[in-house]
């Protein structure tokens, strides 16, 4: 039985579906994991592998591997301590964990980024990054790529719920770019813009000010037949042309795809449903484990494939299949 199939045995049948939902017909989240197995390997011989490293470092934390915890919503509907017992285990695994700003409870660690929505009135987004701020984030992540929410079933949510929260506290369908300045100034820290998937957005938030990007369709939760985040990574990773990190979510449940995702021009992956697998399975042990797993499947890729550290990744690892 797979992680996803030991969660479903354990969680409530509305926890399990709210965290696996897609939007629309489930096209994009259906598409993901499948686009990344499109790709093929073209391994290099006679290099010395017999030692490889997995490790790395982004906006100053070090990494023992480049899979990142990424945001999701609520992980107190799959564990009691919620968030908590995720961080726990993703910096048990030398990881960060990037914390929704719809957490079910807040943490105070030096190894997490804060995801952030600019909500239509901003002084409730700036009260937010700024709490994050004091508790040890040393990161934004602005989401960008949800001007609505689409409305999956939110178990036990209650005034959390997106149908039912008062105007200004939903995301502003207006937003520009110049929330990515304003954020990083009054945050004093990068702000990561997610949910890029068009090479000209890509250009438009490193000239705002982004320290970085990462090329998201939001899992498949908000427009469906939103092309899948394999399928765009290229052209943006050439678009910005390594002016800053771009990182990459959706569909990534191997070593081989993390180490598709490098070759293709990404600094990091995030992972997301995997992580709730885990969580609501083994708790902070369990995340642990899980990010240990894809540090030791990524490291027997490159072993195979003839790179012994990240910096020897590059496109000509990769070839797309006819």
């Amino acid at each position: 039985m797979d992680l996803q199939e030991q969660a479903r045995a354990v969680l409530p049948a509305s926890v399990f579906h709210y965290y696996s939902a897609g939007a629309g017909e489930g096209i994009s989240r259906d598409e993901a994991a499948a686009a990344w197995r499109a790709w093929r390997f073209l391994p290099r011989l006679f290099q010395d592998v017999s030692s490889v490293s997995t490790s790395t470092t982004l906006f100053g934390t070090q990494l023992a591997v480049p899979v990142l915890a990424g945001p999701t919503a609520l992980h107190t509907l799959a564990h009691p301590e919620g968030e908590v017992a995720t961080a726990r285990g993703v910096a048990a695994a030398g990881s960060l964990l990037v914390q929704s700003s719809r957490a079910g409870r807040m943490i105070e660690s030096d190894r997490w980024w804060f995801q952030a929505y600019v909500l239509r009135d901003r002084s409730l987004t700036e009260a937010q990054v700024r709490d994050a701020a004091g508790r040890g984030a040393s990161a934004i992540v602005l989401t960008a790529d949800a001007p609505y929410v689409y409305r999956n079933a939110l178990p036990e949510a209650g005034d959390a719920a997106p149908a039912v929260r008062p105007l200004e506290q939903r995301q502003d369908p207006a937003l520009g770019a110049d929330a990515v300045g304003w954020l990083a100034e009054f945050s004093g820290l990068p702000v990561l813009v997610k949910g890029v998937l068009r090479p000209e957005d890509a250009v438009a938030a490193v000239e705002a000010g982004a320290a970085g990007l990462i090329v998201s369709n939001h899992g498949g939760r908000q427009l469906d037949r939103a092309v899948a985040s394999a399928d765009a990574l290229d052209a943006v990773v050439a678009a910005v042309a390594a002016r800053v990190p771009v990182l990459v979510d959706g569909g990534i449940r191997t070593g081989a795809d993390v180490l598709t995702a490098l070759a293709l021009g990404a600094s990091a992956v995030l992972i997301g449903r995997p992580v709730l697998w885990a969580l609501a399975t083994g708790g902070a042990e369990g995340v642990r484990n899980l990010l240990d797993l894809y540090r030791d499947d990524l490291a027997r890729t490159m072993a195979q494939a003839g790179v012994p550290s990240l910096a020897d990744v590059d496109g000509s690892l990769v070839t797309r299949r006819p």
